[in-house]
């Protein structure tokens, strides 16, 4: 089935031969008016399982592009990528999609992630929860996020992190996961970080598979019990796929009994809600849609490039508006997004980074008109995926 896409007058044109539909029924791929969502919580259906198209409206002027993916599509799937694929690190959405597993299939359309920090030690590392194919990677500070449950249900709300580790003599310690570590904390490092903890000074124990045979990839919800095979003390461990490092600070280190090689330890991972057999979960925030209804800002609100993901009972879309061009389009502002998303149809709905990292991406194509003129790099993203069918 031919597809073509062609540049014209500073934006991508989708143009489709055949059967093959990318544009919801009614509306040609190429181009649809702002606003044009049925607002009636039904979607059309795609036979693909997916569609693109570009809702422009040249009074403001605005160009949106919109990629829904039908819910009820068997062959299609949510994930999240990042980094080069297996640690953190700023990457293009465009690069970052080729570092997915394989085995989860084929991606197809793209949007930018989460925020991320200024951290140049952990350079790329999402501000709030990442799972990408069932692996944390990242654990929940407090932002808006969205997941899908393994029911096939998407959620967003505020998480909380119940990450712990229990010591021998059951008391236990917070634990972060793949960050920054201060003097007075403990965090849990994986290979997401890169080939070594990237820590300096206080204690850190090189963990081991224990008894109960659970290991990585580590997973929300979960609970290891583990056995400390080294213990060092200058920091900046090694890591590889298959190992765990508790790194403690030195203030937390000097109010902890010593322990040594073959202590058991119990890791926790639980989160508020329960993400125990989450797939796909994402962090971003504020909360665009809650229950149909979108929400209220007050004080000067302002425009800007944005992304966003919102669902309703038949569909999942994928927002992203371009924006600081005035003869394109000036962007929105978050009351502008959450009014495009209920008329959209969306019953839910949560941002996502926007900015010069707002990117659109579909079947190999940058969709959009990034901000800087170019694709700028983002630390995770949001990818749909058609899933290969078995072979013949």
């Amino acid at each position: 089935m031919p597809v073509v896409l062609t540049r014209t007058e500073g934006r991508w044109i989708l143009l489709l031969a055949g059967s093959l539909a990318l544009a919801p029924q009614g509306l040609p791929a190429e181009k649809a008016p702002i606003g044009t969502g049925t607002g009636n919580g039904r979607a059309t259906r795609p036979a693909r399982g997916f569609s693109y198209r570009n809702d422009q409206n040249p009074e403001v002027p605005w160009s949106v592009h919109v990629v829904t993916v039908d819910r009820g599509h068997p062959g299609i799937e949510l994930h999240t990528a990042f980094g080069d694929g297996r640690r953190f690190g700023m990457a293009l959405v465009s690069e970052q999609i080729k570092g997915l597993p394989p085995g989860l299939g084929v991606p197809v359309a793209a949007v930018n992630g989460d925020f991320y920090g200024d951290s140049r030690r952990y350079e790329g590392r999402p501000r709030d929860l990442q799972i990408r194919a069932g692996e944390l990677v990242t654990g929940p500070k407090g932002n808006a996020c969205f997941w899908i449950g393994p029911d096939g249900q998407p959620h967003m709300t505020n998480l909380l992190s119940g990450f712990r580790v229990v010591w021998p003599d059951q008391t236990e310690t917070p634990l972060g996961l793949n960050e920054e570590r201060s003097p007075d904390a403990a965090v849990l490092y994986t290979a997401a970080v890169g080939a070594s903890t990237r820590t300096s000074g206080g204690r850190e124990f090189v963990l081991e598979r224990g008894d109960d045979g659970r290991w990585l990839p580590l997973q929300a919800g979960g609970s290891y019990l583990t056995k400390v095979h080294v213990v060092r003390e200058a920091g900046d461990s090694p890591l590889d796929p298959d190992s765990l490092v508790l790194s403690v600070g030195s203030r937390l280190a000097a109010r902890l009994p010593r322990l040594e090689p073959g202590a058991v330890l119990q890791v926790i991972t639980e989160t508020i809600p329960d993400l125990k057999g989450v797939q796909t979960a994402i962090g971003g925030g504020p909360a665009l849609v809650r229950d149909g209804v979108a929400m209220k800002w007050s004080g000067l609100q302002f425009r800007h490039p944005r992304t966003a993901v919102g669902w309703n009972r038949d569909a999942i879309f994928l927002v992203q508006v371009d924006g600081r061009q005035g003869d394109l389009s000036v962007g929105m502002s978050f009351p502008e997004l959450a009014g495009y998303l209920r008329k959209l149809g969306c019953d839910e709905a949560m941002n996502l980074d926007g900015g010069g990292s707002a990117t659109c991406w579909v079947l190999g194509n940058v969709m959009n008109n990034p901000s800087e003129g170019r694709e700028r790099p983002a630390a995770n993203a949001l990818v749909v995926v058609e899933k290969r069918g078995p072979a013949k």
